[in-house]
């Protein structure tokens, strides 16, 4: 299923891609393989489970973001999917995802990130959102980030199905 090569791509995936115009052809330079080549073995990998998927990762600090708020709502399920679409798709939101109610203390399915400049910000953003997004009836939480914690890449544990995936190769 994977070879050698595929094993050292995963390997020098965890440690994050260059920041490089191409970096796809810097690994590939690595390997000894074409840029082509590498991201045709990533889009397998992805396809057999053994990727889940490859993103940036932004220290919004550095960027001068210094308010950050998880934004929840309790949507009806037959709108959340749809909602949740629309969310998506404002641009200070960058991250939207559902995740199932945990009882009558914590009811809420939709989440949502905003990143701002300042408290206040976040909040004329919130309001943005709620407004465009027919969520004004919606009940919702902003919960402010206290502290920055470290953010880095996947670890790709060898789990039951990388294992079978390496004992092909």
């Amino acid at each position: 299923m994977i070879d050698t090569i595929d094993r050292r791509l995963i390997a020098i995936l965890q440690g994050g891609l260059a920041r490089v115009s191409r970096p796809y052809a810097l690994i590939g330079q690595q390997l000894d393989i074409s840029e082509d080549e590498v991201i045709v073995r990533l889009s397998r990998l992805k396809k057999l489970g053994l990727i889940k998927r490859l993103g940036v990762i932004v220290n919004h600090r550095k960027l001068g973001y210094r308010s950050n708020a998880m934004v929840v709502f309790d949507v009806p399920d037959d709108l959340v999917t749809q909602i949740a679409e629309h969310v998506s798709q404002l641009s200070f939101v960058n991250l939207c995802y559902l995740r199932p109610r945990r009882g009558q203390q914590w009811p809420y399915n939709l989440y949502c990130m905003i990143h701002g400049k300042n408290r206040e910000q976040v909040f004329q953003q919130l309001d943005h959102l709620i407004e465009s997004c027919g969520l004004l009836q919606i009940s919702h939480e902003v919960l402010f980030s206290k502290q920055c914690f470290k953010q880095r890449g996947a670890l790709y544990k060898i789990g039951a199905k990388l294992e079978n995936a390496l004992s092909d190769g």
